[in-house]
């Protein structure tokens, strides 16, 4: 947009930007004050009137964490075939809870927000990416949980481990962001896709090495189905969470499967190509979203 001076030397713009002809994820940075607001607004209304507020933060991971230990772990007796199996399973369990808050709320976004998105225009994509910034901002606690509980166990922090979080946690964040793209966008014109999301979210956390280790399924599938399950962007973020924070607190921890980082590669390739995806769908369907909404 072009801009000309007025008197005392302010910029009036003249010329209009034509509504969904914008630049995509990447104006959202151009529109980073709005991102700030929309994340501001979703972190202090999220817990409104509640008694607990932000505490809810560490309940519902304490409760899964509880519960999948005292059924696996004890019931089970999983404990015993994996050193310091409650830190095994807590590092798996915050990551998945990041993807699947993200993802949920992103797909959400934009019904949620549809009193926005039909009176006034901005960048979309706001919406998804708020979201998985707001669940982002409600990992923080629980990874706070966790690095204490790993420093209890021996655990120093090396630029390895540190590296291996970030990447993990990169991975879980475009992921749900993509997906949340995809379908977020068809969710406004079919709310079936947030049924077909809560699917998605009950099978993800059996679908990864979050509850059991990777051996238990490289026992049961032929070499090119493990190979499938090695680069699924998800499996890929829990075992670099685990090589961050559980393998240097366990001595005798499993190794980490055979071409791991190769895996690690491909999981990564696979998510920018979700994210590509999903904006491509999302820039197609998103002319018709105050329509449906």
């Amino acid at each position: 947009m072009a801009d000309r001076t007025l008197a005392g030397g302010a910029a009036a713009p003249i010329g209009f930007s034509t509504p969904g002809q914008g630049k995509g994820l990447l104006e959202v940075f151009e529109w980073r004050y709005l991102l700030r607001l929309l994340v501001r607004k979703e972190t202090s209304t999220r817990y409104r009137n509640s008694v607990l507020g932000w505490l809810w933060s560490y309940v519902r991971p304490a409760a899964q964490f509880l519960i999948f230990y005292l059924v696996l772990g004890v019931f089970l007796q999983m404990a015993r075939g994996v050193e310091n199996f409650a830190m095994y399973m807590f590092t798996g369990i915050i990551l998945m809870n990041f993807f699947s808050e993200g993802f949920g709320n992103a797909t959400r976004s934009l019904v949620d927000n549809a009193h926005l998105v039909r009176k006034i225009y901005m960048p979309r994509e706001l919406f998804p990416v708020s979201a998985v910034f707001v669940s982002f901002i409600h990992f923080l606690p629980q990874v706070a949980v966790l690095i204490i509980a790993a420093v209890l166990f021996g655990w120093l922090p090396t630029f390895a481990s540190i590296g291996a979080a970030v990447l993990a946690v990169l991975l879980a964040g475009f992921g749900a962001l993509g997906l949340g793209l995809f379908f977020g966008s068809l969710n406004v014109a079919f709310r079936d896709a947030q049924n077909i999301v809560d699917l998605i979210l009950m099978v993800a956390i059996w679908a990864s090495p979050v509850l059991y280790p990777w051996e238990m399924v490289a026992a049961q599938l032929p070499d090119w189905a493990m190979w499938i399950y090695q680069c699924n962007p998800l499996t890929a973020s829990v075992e670099l969470m685990h090589l961050a924070f559980w393998d240097p607190v366990s001595p005798n921890a499993h190794a980490m499967p055979e071409n791991f980082w190769t895996t690690v590669g491909i999981a990564s390739v696979i998510t920018l190509i979700g994210v590509v995806i999903g904006q491509f769908v999302f820039r197609k369907i998103e002319p018709r979203f105050a329509q449906d909404l």
